[in-house]
């Protein structure tokens, strides 16, 4: 009867992992602040870049794991999807990463040794691998090897790239749902029902997390959210491009999807390469924390931080609709757009401060 169901009326499906997934997280999590309060579980790291001034836990992200991992578990039976046993592996492996890292903290290379674990795990078990990159930098189709190293690196950046968005509440949660909602409306489009089921059960687990997130924050998903929904991204964005690329047989539901892959995730993109470019040029590690990030400049700007999630997921979208709009110009073009326009917008960022510092 499910399957009748899920193959006339497949978006049912849809609402109803989002559905299970949110609320699996909403009943959750009010136990993992509980226990947090019971044995002192807070947020003591890194204190001098922190702007709050309460105990509060890190471990939301255990709630959005569980309940991403259980949704998904549920709905792949049903349709017999193997590559999510390999997404799930890996989510677990790099949870139990990020809850050591919440809890005690985790050196640089235990951090990168099993991320890579992980992200090897995908490529060359799960089949999250690109192929191509459609022209971008010149580049066209790739060797199975250079193919698989370079889909391990674009995981691991973006595993941290969503790490260091997650500095103002409820930032790095609307990203992600913003991120993973629209990977689940392209793959439902693209009649890909499986990568939608992971997108919106990511979505709905961060959501379920938001509630509790929103400023002023009750609890934060520490590096065991971040890193996931960083993981998970990746995966959605390369499976995304994967299955547009052009073949003998027939045309791409959708044309520059490198464009559209990296309009969803520039947020996190763009932040941490800019970042990580001014602590080089400045002579200091590219992974040494500061107060440098685009939601960190916005505050000095004096926003509050409902507007810089709202400004930061607004921009974010109007770059997304733009590149599905010119999907026809190609990746190179879109690509160079994209990141001017960032980099304008970061310019304004500069002007802004300068003028009120002067004044």
């Amino acid at each position: 009867m499910l399957k009748d169901i899920l193959n006339t009326n497949p978006h049912y499906f849809c609402i109803a992992i989002f559905i299970l997934a949110f609320s699996a997280v909403v009943i959750s999590i009010p136990s993992v602040i509980y226990t947090s309060l019971k044995y002192g579980l807070f947020d003591k790291n890194d204190l001098y870049r922190k702007t709050h001034k309460r105990n509060i836990s890190r471990l939301g992200g255990l709630a959005i794991v569980g309940s991403f991992t259980v949704s998904i578990l549920l709905f792949s039976a049903i349709i017999n999807f193997k590559e999510a046993n390999f997404l799930i592996a890996s989510c677990i492996i790099l949870s139990a990463l990020g809850l050591k890292d919440d809890v005690y903290g985790t050196n640089t290379n235990t951090k990168f040794t099993l991320q890579i674990v992980v992200a090897f795990i995908l490529v060359f078990f799960g089949a999250f691998r690109l192929t191509s990159l459609y022209g971008v930098l010149g580049i066209e189709d790739m060797a199975p090897l250079w193919g698989s190293l370079f889909s391990i690196a674009l995981i691991i950046f973006l595993n941290n790239a969503f790490n260091l968005i997650d500095g103002i509440d409820g930032l790095a949660g609307s990203i992600g749902i913003l991120t993973s909602l629209i990977f689940g409306v392209l793959f439902s489009w693209m009649g890909q029902v499986p990568y939608a089921f992971i997108a919106f059960a990511l979505a709905g687990a961060i959501a379920g997390f938001l509630k509790y997130n929103w400023f002023p924050a009750k609890i934060f998903m520490g590096d065991t959210g971040a890193l996931i929904i960083g993981l998970i991204s990746a995966a959605l964005a390369i499976k995304f491009i994967e299955l547009n690329k052009f073949t003998a047989g027939s045309k791409p539901a959708f044309y520059s999807a490198p464009a559209i892959a990296v309009a969803i995730l520039i947020v996190p993109i763009f932040d941490s390469l800019r970042v990580f470019t001014i602590r080089i040029l400045k002579g200091r590690s590219p992974f040494k924390g500061d107060r440098n990030h685009i939601h960190h400049r916005l505050e000095r700007l004096g926003l509050k931080p409902n507007w810089i999630v709202l400004c930061t997921a607004g921009f974010n979208l109007l770059l997304i609709a733009a590149t599905i709009v010119l999907q026809n110009l190609g990746n190179f073009m879109l690509i160079f757009l994209i990141i001017g326009l960032c980099v304008m917008f970061s310019l304004l960022l500069a002007f802004g401060l300068y003028r009120k510092k002067s004044h």
